[in-house]
């Protein structure tokens, strides 16, 4: 969830360098066929926590000489830093349920993720429960060391009590295309009715740009990631047109250049922000929100529109001594059953094919969230390359200076970043 983003930092990337090298683990050996007690990292929100104990309740139960013993990922600046840390300590759990497809990268050349694949049948069970958006999480020699598992595809939530204000049409709000949006967030700011029309952070963290540049650019490139083949693909119109939009919107006034010490949506000092299904339970009650797809230069219908995954995935480490009872219990976590339990307590969507037509009838007790499970069939996740938090950093140095601050012209910015970004991809 956007509200519970846990970062890569300097420390790990520094860990990566004194940390063993050459790619991850496998699941073969002795460990890979030993069964046996182990432990697992949760999340640390209420609702994975919740969601958790009850899945490693249910397990025990069944399997007495298997136990499994789940605790929140341990305190520290991030996340990704304590699981880093663990991993060159040696003592990392046998899985964590909230693994990021960004840090994979780096936790793989520490030597810290097993193969999946090395387990009977799993390269099978990842494709048939994922679909096509599987691929998306196998690393550049084909092998999944990630479980695709659950994921929260941004939109757009607008206030729609702000838009009627505004003169706008709370229901059916013209902001398909960038023209509308631009004229929408003109009579929003104009009108007074908030300080912006929309308010995505102007912060330097790599993943910022998860939350601007990334959902338009994956809908106005019809589905493309930022590296493909090894090589940059955002230098391109897509990309001109996206970073331009933004630009404007900043020059004009209706994204704030200052971090806003809050949350500004909530707060209605802006009328729109780009967010996840996570977002329905958190605004409840707070703001009376409509929800649209990211918008495209010229317009698409609604169900050919990409967006952002933001997506967190289960890792199997391989300091796990019983490593087949750790794929076991991976498997009957993502399975129907437990996918469907995931959902009714999250709401947030299992990266499964046949989400929609699976849980029908909740999706039917629950509208609030059918419109994101449509949307779940159509992410783009980060791409699994090598330095993928360096990447993303530099894309959003160069987007910083260009498209936030106005420094630099967008072409160049784009060139520039587009270029860092092909090197570190062919460094190993």
């Amino acid at each position: 969830m956007r509200s519970k983003i846990l970062t890569v930092s300097a420390a790990v990337l520094a860990l990566g360098m004194t940390a063993a090298c050459g790619g991850g683990g496998s699941g073969s050996g002795d460990a890979a066929s030993a069964t046996g007690p182990i432990k697992v990292w949760l999340s640390n929100n209420p609702e994975e926590i919740a969601w958790g104990k009850a899945m490693v309740k249910e397990w025990n139960a069944a399997h007495a000489d298997q136990k499994v013993t789940a605790q929140e990922i341990p305190a520290g600046k991030t996340s990704e830093e304590v699981i880093g840390a663990a991993i060159t300590a040696g003592n990392a759990p046998c899985l964590v349920f909230n693994t990021s497809p960004a840090a994979v990268p780096q936790f793989e050349k520490q030597g810290g993720l097993v193969a999946l694949d090395g387990f009977s049948g799993a390269a099978d069970y990842i494709k048939a429960r994922s679909g096509d958006s599987a691929d998306q999480y196998t690393s550049p020699d084909g092998k999944f060391y990630q479980m695709p598992w659950k994921q929260n595809p941004v939109m757009i939530f607008y206030n729609k009590d702000l838009f009627k204000k505004a003169g706008l049409d709370p229901n059916k709000p013209a902001l398909s295309t960038y023209d509308e949006f631009f004229a929408a967030s003109k009579k929003i700011v104009d009108s007074g009715a908030a300080d912006a029309a929309i308010a995505p952070a102007p912060s330097s963290e790599f993943f910022q740009s998860w939350f601007d540049f990334y959902p338009l650019y994956a809908a106005e490139s019809g589905g493309k990631q930022t590296i493909e083949d090894g090589k940059a693909t955002f230098d391109d119109a897509a990309g001109q047109d996206v970073w331009n939009f933004w630009a404007q919107m900043y020059k004009d006034g209706y994204a704030p250049q200052e971090k806003y010490d809050g949350d500004s949506f909530a707060d209605k000092k802006s009328a729109m922000a780009v967010v996840g299904p996570w977002a329905i339970s958190v605004y409840k009650g707070k703001v009376n929100w409509g929800v649209v797809p990211v918008p495209t230069k010229t317009g698409m219908p609604a169900g050919e529109v990409h967006t952002f995954t933001d997506a967190k995935n289960i890792g199997l480490y391989s300091a796990c001594a019983n490593q087949k009872t750790a794929w076991d219990v991976l498997k009957f976590a993502t399975s129907e059953d437990q996918d469907g339990k995931l959902l009714e307590t999250t709401g947030q969507m299992p990266i499964r094919t046949d989400l929609a037509t699976t849980y029908a009838d909740y999706f039917k007790a629950n509208p609030d969230y059918a419109t994101f499970a449509d949307q779940a069939s159509r992410t783009v996740e980060v791409p699994n390359v090598p330095n993928s938090v360096e990447i993303w950093q530099e894309i959003r140095d160069n987007y910083s200076s260009s498209v936030i601050f106005g420094k630099t012209p967008v072409q160049d910015a784009l060139s520039n970043a587009a270029s860092k970004a092909d090197e570190l991809a062919g460094q190993s």
